[in-house]
């Protein structure tokens, strides 16, 4: 399961139900998928396929949308 957070700018925002314990969001666009950490500060984990500018658009997307992120990851996760 891999719920959607949000859609913006040709980009989905989700997350895998599954996965590790510390906040993060993945991000995908036709070009391909990443994973940013969101916690202690939002940083790149992961990157396949995304070129610089779309991971300076992802990062800047996450930062305009970190409550609502952190939001849905506790609503999620029960956290």
């Amino acid at each position: 399961m891999s719920p959607t957070v949000f859609r913006e700018a040709g980009y989905r925002f989700y997350f895998f139900s599954r996965e590790e314990p510390r906040m993060h969001v993945h991000v995908q666009s036709n070009s391909g998928e990443a994973k940013f950490w969101l916690e202690p500060d939002i940083k790149i984990a992961q990157n396949h396929g995304l070129s610089m500018k779309e991971l300076n658009e992802a990062y800047n997307l996450i930062e305009q949308h970190t409550n609502e992120i952190r939001a849905a990851w506790q609503q999620h996760f029960g956290c």
